[in-house]
């Protein structure tokens, strides 16, 4: 390291003569000679330049050796550079003393000793390539503690990340275990009570009445079942990047009753008075699946945190842009909350013994983006939310409200 090092001096003499001898002595590898014929150039070169020495001619025109050391040591950047002065002069004049009081290391007298000046040049050249080199090492250790702390500030949120998604993990497991129970127990229970019935000849159990009720308590676990593992799919398909979108042309305002008609008796279940706004002709090119999924998601989350109350849903076109509004007038979502629940594993209001997998919203923002859409949401808390799908539209309408 120390032999790349390339060390500068600077000599000062207003002698041309002068200044080419102290540089062939001095000259050497690793050393870049500077020269100076005045006080004010030798300024310039030494706050331009990091000088390992200084070797200054007492004896100048105009600012003199001993004024430039003066300034040289009041200067920031120059104070710590060693000087060693040079003069002819006699011994009597004492310029050795006063050398020494401004601050120099070394004074030496004209004819110089050759021996004597290389040697103590060489001291000051190996000191001054020592000090670079361990600033250079200062400088590698604090650039090495900078990318290990770095390291170090990566390697804790990847640990925090890590923790979070062992976390939701297990959330996501504890919850899949539940929803999954809860229909299974149901269909469960119905199959071991007609097997009670069938057992003992109980035939009279079956009427027409109660094997209608026993039907669509199944196909309502069922359909739980379907809709939790499409749930589990779907995310495992935006994960990979493989959700399907197929979009063809789609009315709107049509899917969204077919919907309502759907849920007609789950709405009538939950309490809540449906009232509707739906524009006719609202018309473009969707995957009409995978908004029927946005309209189911919005529902029965209305009908689940609705506390009862009216549920509102419009249709309508604005601009080139389709709406799906729906509004419930139930628990609502605080300001905070506002931020998460389009996140995976999220429940609109943790709060409440809330069924599902907490995918929903995620799953229908995931599907909105897929077309290119917007979904965002108006709530203050205990006054109900109101959920705004906009959908680009690319064909021209006319939508009348029906």
């Amino acid at each position: 390291m120390l032999s790349k090092i390339i060390t500068k001096l600077l000599i000062v003499d207003d002698i041309p003569e002068n200044l080419l001898a102290l540089d062939a002595l001095l000259r050497g590898e690793g050393r870049q000679i500077f020269h100076a014929n005045c006080g004010e150039q030798a300024l310039g070169l030494l706050l331009q330049h990091e000088f390992a020495l200084a070797i200054i001619d007492v004896q100048m025109p105009g600012m003199n050796g001993f004024e430039l050391a003066e300034l040289m040591r009041g200067t920031e950047k120059t104070k710590n550079i060693p000087i060693v002065f040079v003069s002819a002069a006699g011994r009597e004049l004492n310029y050795a003393f006063k050398g020494y009081e401004t601050g120099a290391v070394d004074f030496l007298q004209k004819p110089l000793d050759v021996q004597a000046v290389t040697s103590k040049v060489a001291v000051f050249v190996d000191l001054s390539r020592q000090r670079q080199a361990i600033n250079i090492q200062v400088k590698a250790l604090e650039q090495s503690r900078r990318e290990q702390e770095a390291l170090l500030s990566e390697l804790r949120c990847a640990q925090e990340e890590l923790k979070l998604a062992v976390r939701m993990r297990d959330d996501f497991m504890s919850i899949v275990s539940h929803e999954l129970r809860t229909p299974l127990n149901g269909l469960i229970l119905d199959t071991q009570l007609r097997k009670m019935h069938l057992e003992s000849g109980n035939l009279a159990a079956f009427t027409p009445d109660r094997l209608r009720a026993m039907n669509i308590r199944d196909e309502r676990q069922i359909t739980s079942l379907i809709r939790l593992i499409e749930d589990i799919l779907d995310v495992s398909r935006i994960r990979t990047g493989k959700l399907s979108i197929r979009p063809a042309e789609v009315d709107l305002g049509v899917l969204v009753e077919q919907v309502l008609e759907r849920y007609s008796t789950q709405i009538i279940e939950s309490g809540c008075e449906l009232s509707s706004n739906i524009a006719t002709g609202v018309i473009g090119h969707w995957d009409a699946f995978r908004i029927e999924q946005v309209m189911t998601n919005l529902l029965t989350n209305a009908m689940r945190y609705g506390s009862k109350k009216p549920i509102e849903v419009r249709v309508f076109a604005d601009n080139q842009v389709a709406y799906l509004q729906v509004q419930d007038h139930g628990v609502g979502i605080s300001e905070q909350d506002q931020q998460r629940i389009f996140e995976q594993f999220e429940r609109v209001n943790a709060n409440q013994s809330a069924q599902g997998l907490g995918l929903g919203l995620f799953i229908t923002e995931q599907i909105v983006s897929a077309h290119q859409g917007q979904i965002s949401v108006e709530s203050i808390q205990g006054q109900g939310a109101t959920f705004v799908v906009a959908l680009p539209l690319d064909t021209a309408t006319s939508p009348s409200n029906s």
